[in-house]
């Protein structure tokens, strides 16, 4: 199975478009392929492509000392809303932020006033999820690093956009001397 190929649906106008962001999933996949930041403003902007954006949420994790208030904050500044869950932490010191089952539910329970929805994360969890909503007539696409993405997530996808074929738009890049000018 070839990662990088895209499906291209049929994407018009007048499709509504949800947006569903598994932010721990995009955060690790680009600092541990890249060492680099996600860009979740073009994330969403080239998942909604040209479409009409009824919501875009971003799923979340707080920990004890807040320090990634600032990034939620800019989260909602580009228009993505956040749902917010505490990281838990064990006794064995194992610590778990999983946002799988509150990412499905939303979907399912938002997917009547939607056409099409996309899941940015390459977690093959999903795959259920997928197979549901395209049984309700949903048009489903899954945005993610291709490396780092299930095989089964993109077969199953009625489109796959390959994040890594275009790092200079999905990740946070430093500016080059050129650009500061």
């Amino acid at each position: 199975m070839n990662n990088t190929r895209t499906k291209n649906p049929l994407k018009h106008p007048d499709q509504r478009v949800g947006v569903f962001i598994d932010v721990q999933n995009m955060y690790y996949s680009g600092k541990n392929l890249f060492t680099k930041k996600v860009n979740f403003g073009n994330i969403v902007k080239e998942s909604v492509a040209g479409r009409k954006l009824i919501r875009a949420i971003a799923y979340v994790v707080r920990t004890e000392s807040k320090e990634e208030q600032p990034f939620f904050e800019a989260l909602y500044n580009l228009g993505i809303e956040t749902r917010e869950k505490d990281l838990q932490v064990y006794a064995s010191g194992f610590k778990k932020a999983d946002w799988d089952v509150g990412l499905a539910v939303d979907a399912i329970r938002l997917a009547s006033s939607l056409d099409a929805i996309v899941i940015v994360s390459g977690d093959g969890d999903y795959l259920p999820l997928i197979e549901y909503l395209k049984s309700m007539g949903k048009q489903v696409e899954v945005v993610a690093f291709g490396e780092t993405t299930s095989n089964k997530l993109i077969e199953s996808a009625d489109d796959f956009i390959d994040m890594s074929l275009e790092k200079h738009k999905f990740l946070i890049l430093p500016l080059t001397r050129e650009k500061r000018k």
